[in-house]
């Protein structure tokens, strides 16, 4: 039956407490292994060494654009844009690419990742077969490797899940730095009366806060050092072309998505 008088206010509500509140988990919870990731890429930009990113799955892309030429992001950073999973050719394309096995040890093949270098991880569920093969394949490189995903979701969801790599390896297990995004399992978190399904997802938000966490810490550690680390600045904003153009050629053939 129709319901009425659903206060959609109230949904909205609860919806930012659901937010801030894995965010506060996530600053408070997740500092140590935030500070020991933050040490890691402090230590690669500091020998003037890229930072590499790869958020394999659908909306998990949004992560390594999160911080990639970004205003205020470091440039250092090398976002791993991959055309497997974007949506943008296609959601169920992408979905069946993510569960491909196989398909994440091509992508870090063709990065030519190894030892010495850094990559970052991020995915939501931490589990789908082009992540863990990403993982594994660039591990046996000797590439260090930091992981964001949510230790809940993977704890919860089946061995058999068909999503899951043949290993049904979790992405915390993997990595040699995770840090727990505290995503709740199915990602929706607001539950309207009358209606079967949770809405309004929470992963972007929690990948983000986590990841820009982790970009403040880095920032910090450096200036602490005495190196101010070059970032980018908003070419919509007054003087941002020209703050930018002082790096380009520094980083224009270096980084691969530039």
């Amino acid at each position: 039956m129709p319901l009425d008088g659903i206060d959609a206010d109230a949904l909205c509500q609860g919806y930012l407490a659901a937010s801030t509140g894995i965010m506060q988990r996530i600053l408070s919870e997740e500092r140590r292994s935030l500070d020991e990731a933050s040490a890691r890429l402090a230590d690669q930009i500091a020998a003037d060494r890229l930072v590499h990113i790869f958020g394999p799955g659908g909306h998990s892309n949004l992560a390594s654009q999160e911080v990639f030429f970004r205003a205020g992001g470091l440039m250092h950073v090398s976002a791993i844009l991959d055309e497997g999973t974007l949506l943008s050719n296609g959601a169920l394309r992408s979905m069946a690419v993510e569960r491909t096995p196989g398909y994440g040890k091509i992508v870090i093949t063709n990065q030519r990742l190894g030892a010495g270098d850094l990559l970052i991880l991020v995915n939501a569920y931490g589990i789908n077969a082009a992540l863990i093969d990403a993982a594994l394949e660039a591990k046996s490189r000797g590439v260090f490797l930091i992981g964001l995903s949510s230790r809940e979701h993977a704890a919860s969801t089946a061995p058999n899940h068909p999503a899951r790599h043949p290993t049904k390896a979790n992405l915390h297990n993997v990595v040699d730095i995770a840090v727990d995004t505290k995503v709740p399992i199915g990602d929706a978190v607001v539950r309207v009366p009358g209606m079967g399904e949770n809405i309004a997802a929470i992963s972007t938000f929690a990948n983000a806060f986590a990841l820009n966490c982790l970009v403040i810490r880095t920032v910090a550690k450096l200036v602490e050092r005495g190196i101010e680390p070059p970032v980018w600045r908003s070419g919509n904003a007054p003087g941002g072309d020209e703050a930018n153009a002082r790096f380009i050629a520094k980083f224009h053939d270096r980084v691969r998505a530039l």
